[in-house]
């Protein structure tokens, strides 16, 4: 993994006794810099030797006369297990070898922007076709967990998922919950809070973190952050915790991550590497890469006894709509017609539909509950909550048209939760009372003011 290297550049390398994996130290005209030893693309400088440093950044140093390579005496190098080698096409990847005798974490790989890799031939960034080859890009997870099992139910990216895919993400981590301590996830960031509140419904008595994360950027980018992403979900799988949680960027920098519940999570960005934020409330923890963690907010410890089940019933004739000045309520009869069963609205400020408007939305809704047909209503604004006794507005839309109240859900939470639901229950006073009880952190006691 060292031949695209100038003969120059391999001749130092070698003379340090180095290899892909061991740290070592470039020192230059006076300036040292330390990180792994990394393999190369074979277009660009050749002469460059490339190290990953320890906030994550892969760095080249051209080698030139009088640049001194050596490798760190006292640091343990990352462990290639020489025999594990596989071939993808023509490149040869290998394993890291991990230390069974540190806790046991299994990976669950669904493919997503974090599951891709820079090709060392090309330069560029592609899809891996082993799950192992996701390992080779964080070496530095060998010094935290033992990955006992790399499980790939399927690969796609998260906007292509549904109810179906969630349900295999929810069994795979209930079998792998027997063997390890933790299960970590990897997942497309379009639809991660999506997957993660589906998961915090469908896994039943779970004594365990399951932690999910992404990359909002490729590897290939110097920016990107599922290198720091991943070894901050290992950390945080070490926790005493247990339930559905999301570990991302908690700011735009490389400081830390940070650690929310799977139902109170959204992403409030397209691109900022912080884009998932906890919602009406202070997010579980902060976890930095080097292993330090800040608790912000209660968290259920772990129950190592506790047998997890995935219970993966789900009703997928549900739809998430949302009202707007002038919006028509006949797409909620269009759907009726096609059999839909429930429906979540994205109301105006405090849970508003139109309602005395040339389109009201109140006669639909009326004869939904007729039909026993659940409407449950959430707020656009995201903080803060439904109320629906202040306006006389809302008064109509509650007590007399039928709907419920989804309290301070986040729209995704009450849709996947509508769905899981009406799965369970098929009286409609029923999935009205289970739509208004917290059953897993979907909603809170009080909405606070996030200053």
């Amino acid at each position: 993994m060292l031949e695209n290297y100038s003969k120059e550049a391999l001749a130092a390398i070698k003379k340090a006794k180095a290899q892909v994996g061991d740290r070592i130290k470039i020192v230059k005209k006076g300036q040292a810099y330390e990180g792994l030893l990394m393999p190369r693309a074979e277009i660009g400088d050749a002469s460059a030797i490339v190290i990953k440093m320890d906030n994550g950044y892969n760095v080249g140093i051209k080698y030139e006369k009088g640049t001194r390579v050596e490798k760190v005496a006292g640091k343990t190098p990352i462990p290639v297990k020489e025999e594990a080698a596989f071939e993808v096409g023509k490149e040869p990847i290998k394993m890291i070898r991990f230390d069974s005798a540190k806790p046991k974490v299994a990976l669950i790989s669904t493919g997503g922007t974090i599951t891709s890799k820079v090709n060392y031939k090309t330069g560029g960034v592609s899809t891996i076709e082993k799950p192992e080859e996701l390992l080779m890009n964080v070496p530095e997870l060998a010094n935290i967990v033992n990955v006992s099992a790399i499980v790939t139910p399927f690969a796609k990216m998260s906007e292509d998922m549904d109810s179906k895919d969630w349900a295999v993400i929810a069994e795979a981590v209930s079998k792998e919950l027997v063997k390890n301590d933790a299960v970590i996830v990897t997942h497309g960031t379009d639809t991660l809070h999506y997957t993660a509140a589906a998961l915090s419904f469908m896994l039943k008595d779970l004594g365990k973190p399951v932690i999910l994360v992404g990359a909002q950027r490729s590897p290939d980018r110097g920016s990107s952050d599922a290198f720091m992403n991943l070894i901050c979900a290992a950390r945080a799988a070490l926790l005493d915790l247990s339930g559905v949680y999301i570990c991302m960027h908690g700011t735009t920098n490389d400081d830390y991550c940070i650690l929310t519940k799977g139902t109170r999570t959204r992403k409030l960005h397209t691109s900022r590497r912080d884009a998932f934020q906890h919602l009406s409330e202070d997010p579980v923890a902060k976890v930095w890469p080097d292993g330090k963690v800040e608790y912000l907010a209660e968290h259920t410890p772990r129950n190592n006894s506790m047998k997890t089940s995935a219970d993966t019933k789900f009703e997928s004739k549900i739809a998430l709509l949302k009202v707007y000045p002038g919006s028509d309520p006949a797409v909620m009869d269009l759907l009726i017609g096609k059999g839909y069963k429930g429906f979540v609205i994205e109301g105006t400020g405090l849970g508003h539909v139109p309602t005395k408007a040339k389109l009201s939305w109140i006669p639909t809704i009326k004869k939904a509950f007729k039909k026993n047909i659940p409407v449950v209503v959430v707020s656009q604004t995201l903080n803060g909550r439904v109320n629906p006794n202040v306006y006389s507005n809302q008064r109509i839309l509650f007590y007399e048209a039928g709907a419920t109240s989804g309290e301070d859900m986040l729209p995704e939470t009450a849709y996947v939760k509508l769905g899981w639901v009406l799965a369970h229950a098929k009286k409609l006073d029923e999935v009205k009372k289970w739509m208004s009880t917290n059953l897993v952190g979907e909603i809170t006691e009080r909405s606070e003011v996030k200053v």
